[in-house]
This record gives structure tokens, sequence and C-alpha cells, in this order.
């Protein structure tokens, strides 16, 4: 039975999607702006590829869809490329080409009529993968040199291509960290925890990203457009509470 009553944004990728719910992840900043609006669901995989996120996405759609009276995904958020541009002899990578082929295809899970998941009330948004810092990576213990700083621009790249052949929104974080950072390598460090993972205000930049772009390509569904799902309390009818506490679509 379906418990879930109010509509959601899914957030799904990799370790930074997983971390994005500890104190100022992009999850507890969506959760937060979105009370009584939208619920977030964190669907983050650490470590996990595209290639292994496609049967994923096709589990939890298909459970949505067994569910007849289950709330609906409005904006699914997908965000992977960390792991699929580790070096080749990772057994995380994913080629270039195939990645953006995973990526468009995780698009049309959602958007393509003829996909058994299609969902045509449901906004896709993608997002790059951030820039890579490759001094601290070395800095790990123990050291792998398992990324490089010009591999991941070029996954970023392929999903801005991924974006602009399935049409969706592309939030474009790669950019929006290299310029916080001064585009300058080292001082990404203010952003990065460990050259790949994201710090509170690495965080904060994909925030301020992700909502620039659902205010311009997607304002029906800024928290800051959306009425509550259910009504202020101060509408409550005392005497009845029960029909005026009723379910409210968004």
């Amino acid at each position: 039975m379906a418990a879930i009553i109010q509509d959601a944004i899914m957030l799904f990728g990799d370790s930074i999607t997983q971390a994005g719910w500890t104190d100022g992840g992009v999850g507890a900043r969506l959760a937060n702006v979105y009370s009584r609006k939208f619920d977030v669901l964190n669907r983050g995989l650490a470590g996990y590829n595209t290639e292994w996120a496609i049967p994923v996405l096709e589990q939890c759609l298909a459970n949505q869809q067994d569910q007849p009276h289950a709330a609906k995904i409005r904006i699914l958020v997908i965000w992977f490329g960390a792991n699929d541009a580790t070096i080749s002899s990772s057994p995380q990578h994913v080629p270039l080409p195939k990645f953006i082929e995973n990526t468009k295809r995780l698009v049309n899970l959602v958007q393509s009529p003829e996909s058994p998941y299609y969902s045509p009330s449901t906004r896709v948004i993608l997002i790059t993968p951030p820039p890579l810092n490759s001094h601290q990576r070395p800095a790990r213990d123990p050291p792998v040199a398992d990324r490089t700083f010009e591999i991941t621009k070029e996954y970023a790249e392929g999903v801005k291509e991924a974006a602009a052949a399935t049409k969706v929104s592309v939030v474009d974080v790669w950019t929006a960290i290299w310029k916080a950072a001064g585009e300058n390598e080292a001082s990404m460090s203010a952003y990065l925890s460990d050259g790949l993972h994201l710090k509170p205000e690495g965080y904060a930049v994909v925030y301020k990203t992700l909502m620039k772009t659902i205010k311009e390509e997607h304002a029906d569904l800024h928290y800051e457009n959306l009425g509550s799902v259910f009504p202020s309390w101060n509408l409550v009818d005392r005497a009845d509470p029960g029909p005026s506490v009723q379910r409210i679509e968004i």
C-alpha cells in the first residue's frame, strides 16, 4: 500500500547524490524549501555508473506503476558521470559514447512514449559531474589516481550533449563550480572535500544553479509558485476537521 501522499522530486545519481542529505547537501536544501509541497526522494547509489543505474531506475519506475494511487515523480534529477569518467582500467569506467547513450536512455525511460515507464507529467533535469581537483586526489589514503580533470570535463560535456539530444534541462555544475573557484583547479578545494565529492559550499553552488534552472525552465514547479498539499492550520474547521484537511492537488 502506498504511504506517500505528496508528489516528489527524485534525485537519482551516485555518491555525490547519496551525500545530498548531509548538512548543507542539495537534498536537504530541497527538502527544506519544498516542505509541504513535494517530498524529496534521494536515490543516490555510491560507486554506481550509468550502466548499473539503468536497471535500478527501471525497478523504481516499475514499482511506482504497480501502485496506481502512489504520488507522482514530478521532477526527476539525474546526476551521473563522476564514476563513468574514471580511467579505463577502473571497473566503474564507461566509455564516453556509451555514457552519453546510457544518459539518453535514462531520460527516455520516463520521456519516451514508447517506454513502459512513460510519464508525461515528469520533468527530467540532468546535472553534469563537478570538475575534478587533481591536486586533492593524491592526498587520499591510500593515494588513488583514478580520474583526471580533462576527462571529467569531457563527461560533463557528454551530459550536455545528452540533454540537447533528448530536449531536457541541464544544470552545468562543472562550469558553475569552475567559475566559483576563479577557474583555478587548486582553488576548487573550497568546494570539494577530496577532489571529487562536494563540501557544503559545493552543494550550495549546485543548489543555486539547480533552482535557477527550475525557476527559468520549469517555473510552475518552483517552490515559490506551489501551494501546500494540506491547508494552513487557520483554515481548518475546528468543529469538523476531516473535510477541511483533505489533500490539495498542486
